[in-house]
């Protein structure tokens, strides 16, 4: 492994004049390391004081094509010349054929659009409800499950911690233990409507559904006629090397809502469903003012094209193998490593120890990357990454991870 030195991102003039306005105007309900960033390419990211980093978690997801993708680029700098907005009472060439696209490849059916993940979540939660004109309007969700941050879905994520100082929850949800089978049977009455996963528990800790386990709640929600409601916010549109996560598990949906990397960057988040179950959201019951807008809509497209072009989503194969093994070479020598789960571009490295100073371990060797659930270290790289980006990222990460085992 090569040697990477390794000092804490230099705070310079610039960068402080941008702390210090935001510590006077803007509201602090976001923890930040004090680094500034200006440009971005590819796997690449620059600081105000001209510093690169690899960045191994690229918009928190959202960017998973890279900094600034060439093709989106140039299909949003078009769009913009042409019409930035109009509401959703006209018709937009380009939303429908993001619409085709995403149908085609997923499992048939019709997309609502809206902006970011919590929103594609809340449409879900209602469709759930308006199927039954809310005479089932209870829906199972799971422990380590994270729906988004608005009142509807923060109640649908089965995590205490966030819901601290904001109760009462809205009424309606019930948590079962990821992967029970049994104890989604117990839960299932006449007012159940729906289930709602995650097909791999993101936030949760990049944790896999267990076999037999997605299969398993198609069968109860056909035999209990409920909706089946996968949140592929953060697994889908390719980063598992398939379009979507589902697809690697062999289980269809009747609901399935995306966001994050939906758009290459650009905020943007769509409900689909079955045409049957589309019925429901009829005109008044749910709207989203700049859901489906031609900028989020070129750059949708753009990113489908992109991705098939330049063959992504063999590629994201070839490069989750090359970080399963380096990755399991370091827990091999390393006793602070308790497991490795790589599924494609999405790659949990599960620690004996707090994972917070091994994130900051890391940003002093320029490399960036995410810690959750206390100890899990999180990368939710480029899925057009290089091999050598891969390599270097393995290197400066290892040498984070062991730099802190070797304190404990």
């Amino acid at each position: 492994m090569a040697t990477i030195e390794s000092a804490p991102p230099a705070v310079g003039s610039h960068t402080q004049a941008v702390i210090d306005t935001f510590s006077r105007y803007v509201v602090p309900n976001y923890r930040r390391f004090p680094v500034c960033l200006v440009r971005g390419e590819g796997s690449r990211i620059w600081d105000a004081e001209g510093a690169e980093y690899l960045d191994l978690f690229p918009g928190w997801g959202c960017n998973l094509l890279g900094h600034c993708p060439a093709p989106v680029v140039r299909a949003v700098q078009e769009q913009v010349a042409r019409l930035i907005h109009v509401p959703n009472s006209w018709y937009i060439e380009p939303q429908g054929e993001w619409a085709r696209l995403l149908s085609e490849r997923s499992f048939g059916g019709q997309a609502f659009f809206c902006n970011s993940g919590t929103e594609a979540n809340e449409a879900a939660i209602k469709l759930v409800r308006l199927r039954t004109n809310g005479e089932r309007y209870k829906i199972i969700t799971f422990q380590g499950g994270f729906h988004g941050r608005t009142m509807g879905s923060i109640s649908a994520t089965a995590q205490p911690k966030y819901h601290e100082g904001l109760g009462p929850m809205v009424a309606g949800f019930q948590y079962a233990p990821h992967g029970d089978l049994a104890a989604v049977e117990r839960l299932v009455d006449d007012k159940t409507g729906g289930i709602l996963v995650e097909p791999i528990l993101g936030e949760g800790g990049v944790v896999p559904s267990p076999p037999g386990f997605l299969q398993g709640l198609r069968r109860i929600a056909d035999e209990h006629d409920l909706l089946l409601v996968f949140d592929e916010v953060q697994c889908g549109c390719g980063r598992t090397g398939r379009w979507f996560a589902h697809q690697q598990f062999d289980v269809v949906p009747d609901v399935m809502t995306l966001a994050k990397s939906l758009c290459a960057g650009i905020a943007g988040g769509a409900l689909l469903t079955t045409v049957e179950n589309a019925r429901h959201l009829r005109p008044g019951m749910h709207a989203s003012t700049f859901g489906g807008n031609p900028i989020a809509a070129a750059a949708g497209i753009a990113a489908i094209r992109m991705i098939e072009d330049e063959g992504l989503l063999e590629h994201v194969a070839r490069a989750a193998e090359l970080f399963r093994t380096r990755l399991e070479s370091l827990r091999e020598r390393c006793d602070g490593v308790r497991a490795v789960r790589v599924m494609g571009m999405m790659i949990g490295v599960e620690l004996a120890f707090d994972g917070a100073p091994v994130v900051q371990a890391a940003l002093e060797r320029r490399l960036l990357i995410n810690c959750t659930q206390g100890n899990v270290i999180r990368l939710l790289p480029a899925m057009n990454i290089a091999p050598a980006e891969v390599e270097e990222g393995c290197d400066r990460l290892a040498a984070a991870i062991l730099d802190v085992a070797g304190r404990q």
